[in-house]
């Protein structure tokens, strides 16, 4: 068996292991080298950019790199890229009617990084999906929902839906519609959602809150008071004006319109013996 190998071992070109550490140290000194340029791309060309562009061009330079260390080892290999690049041009045609998704997935991922509807870390919505954005790749956006599910979205989806950016302007505004009872004082009910929305420390004061008496239900009168708050503040705004309008209603005698259903049972008169 010893023997056998060490024949083998003769049998093998005299440079192999020459051009085999040649190919090893192309291979560490290409990779390292890629992940260095991509580093300082993204550190210091690119500081300015959007976390996504900086991605984008951190993942286009790791990817150059390794694409040209794989020609130079095959190249060291002895293999001739004239033929490589020509079967890889007819593979690549081939691919490309085979992955017409893909493309238009990298379209519309260039339309998106180009037009900037949103950027990591905003909450969007689209459809019934809710969530905040972890990356934007070429071919699709990441987004982990409120209840930490992880949603892949293709980027040709988002570029044909409605898609709503929750956290794109510093303050937005929180709409509370509910219904009081027919027979309340509504001069007085306007009076006290004013002072609970005046005095909730999330609230703010420019541009002031809209309170509008909005229309008569069936079963009581419609208040819609909206509150503009910043956009970190939703839960501490939502929880607390939901309790203060329900203790102050409470202390000051004013009923919230319940649903109502008249029944109406008609009595016909027994005939008489």
């Amino acid at each position: 068996m010893f023997q056998q190998l060490m024949n083998w071992f003769r049998s093998l070109p005299p440079d192999i292991f020459t051009r085999g550490l040649r190919i090893a140290v192309t291979v560490v000194v290409g990779l390292i080298l890629a992940r260095v340029l991509a580093v300082i791309a993204q550190r210091y060309v690119l500081r300015k950019s959007t976390p996504q562009r900086q991605m984008i061009a951190r993942k286009a330079i790791s990817y150059t790199g390794f694409f040209l260390v794989l020609l130079a080892v095959l190249s060291e290999l002895g293999l001739k890229l004239t033929a490589l690049l020509g079967a890889a041009g007819i593979v690549g045609i081939a691919v490309g009617f085979a992955s017409q998704t893909s493309v238009s997935n990298i379209i519309s991922g260039l339309f998106l990084i180009s037009e900037k509807p949103f950027a990591i870390g905003d909450v969007i919505r689209i459809g019934t999906t809710t969530g905040i954005i972890q990356s934007i790749d070429l071919l699709s956006i990441k987004i982990r929902t409120f209840d930490n599910l992880f949603v892949r979205i293709p980027n040709e989806k988002i570029l044909t839906s409605e898609v709503t950016n929750i956290t794109r302007f510093p303050i937005r505004r929180m709409d509370i519609v509910f219904q009081v009872a027919y027979g309340q004082d509504l001069g007085r009910v306007r009076q006290i959602i004013r002072e609970i929305a005046d005095a909730n420390p999330w609230s703010l004061d420019e541009p002031e809150p809209v309170i509008i008496l909005s229309e008569f239900k069936e079963s009581g009168v419609e208040v819609l008071l909206g509150m503009w708050f910043t956009k970190n503040d939703f839960l501490f705004l939502k929880n607390s004006i939901m309790e203060d309008i329900a203790g102050r209603f409470d202390a000051a005698g004013i009923r919230f319109a319940h649903p109502r259903r008249m029944v109406d049972m008609a009595t016909e008169a027994l005939p008489t013996a």
